[in-house]
């Protein structure tokens, strides 16, 4: 990893106040490609994978969405992964409608013939008015192969992707009840795809997000009685605490430091709070991490994503915002969730 002396010396300082950042995502990523490396190219690369999580989204709810610029992929290397995978999870559920089909037929037809031998066996073998047999059944046809599953031809898009797109597609057409935000289960999948290719720094960040979200996840599945060995996502220790444990703190209180920050946020009925508590956790996080490390790719990566989180932000008009809860507020007491779902789509982290 480089050491970025000149590039962060003359950085200005950045505060989490409300106000602009000096540079958008956009710009400052342009501004590091003519001092990056090589290596740390492909862990900044990680964090647009962001951008490409919440395009990927965004086209399987929307068909004709216009893709948020920064991302990694094309529209149309979306598109087939988000048509193939539709395809192939409707084609199995047919299959497996067909089958079920084929196998409750047979079923008739057995018991219609033991309801003849029964009748039989109840009349004097030489009675000359004897029940007629059942018709024969239909011929059935053969039970075609299992459809196979599709296969991720373009090796650009990251495995998770296939993951993802996979669930949603069995959640829609299966109409399952989603608990969960998309969302958040994506997000999951994301930050534990990135803890195993990042530096021990990265790895670090991607597990704190990893382990936030599985947190209020495993929150949620207790409300609503879910298992949570369904939605918690990721093979650390946490996460099986999270899993398994039935304690208040789900035994993780001597791990996790920030573990009391994240259950007291979790209580927020404020959907803008919550989320500005959180990401100043995470600010305050990302600090401590960098604090003797100031030359560092992980300055340069903290600036970044100090950046993206000021960008989102001072984004938001606050007369506006104030008018836009109000709508959320009205909207949730009709039963509605378009407006609220709407906000979080064009502010989602």
């Amino acid at each position: 990893m480089g050491k970025y002396y000149f590039l962060i010396a003359g950085l200005p300082k950045l505060m989490f106040d409300g106000g602009k950042p000096p540079y958008t995502v956009s710009s400052f990523k342009d501004e590091l490609a003519r001092y990056l490396t090589k290596h740390d190219k492909r862990l900044f690369d990680l964090l647009f994978l962001k951008t490409d999580n919440k395009n990927l989204l965004e086209q399987l709810k929307y068909p004709d969405y216009e893709l948020t610029a920064g991302g990694n992929f094309t529209v149309e290397e979306l598109n087939v992964l988000v048509t193939g995978l539709k395809n192939e999870v409707g084609s199995r559920k047919k299959w497996k409608e067909d089958k079920e089909a084929i196998a409750e037929r047979k079923k008739v037809k057995k018991e219609d013939w033991k309801k003849y031998k029964e009748e039989l066996r109840a009349l004097d073998f030489f009675i000359i008015d004897r029940p007629s047999p059942p018709p024969p059944p239909p011929s059935l046809p053969p039970l075609p192969s299992r459809p196979p599953l599709f296969k991720r031809k373009n090796r650009r898009l990251p495995a998770y992707f296939v993951t993802f797109a996979r669930m949603y597609w069995q959640s829609i057409l299966y109409e399952e009840e989603m608990i969960i935000p998309w969302e958040d289960r994506l997000s999951s999948l994301y930050y534990e795809y990135a803890m195993k290719r990042s530096n021990s720094f990265l790895a670090a960040w991607f597990e704190l997000n990893l382990n936030i979200n599985n947190i209020l996840t495993a929150l949620t599945c207790r409300k609503h009685k879910l298992d949570r060995a369904t939605y918690i996502v990721g093979d650390t220790e946490t996460s099986k605490k999270l899993r398994s444990s039935d304690a208040s703190d789900f035994e993780l209180s001597e791990t996790l430091k920030y573990l009391p920050s994240v259950l007291s946020i979790a209580k927020e009925t404020d959907w803008m709070q919550r989320e500005l508590q959180m990401d100043t956790l995470k600010w305050e996080w990302l600090d401590e991490q960098i604090f003797i490390k100031v030359f560092g790719s992980e300055s340069v990566l903290t600036y970044m994503l100090k950046i993206e989180m000021m960008e989102r932000w001072s984004s938001l008009d606050k007369a506006a915002g104030e008018n836009f809860l109000r709508q959320i507020v009205g909207t949730m007491k009709k039963g509605g969730d378009n407006t609220l779902e709407e906000f979080k789509r064009n502010n989602k982290k």
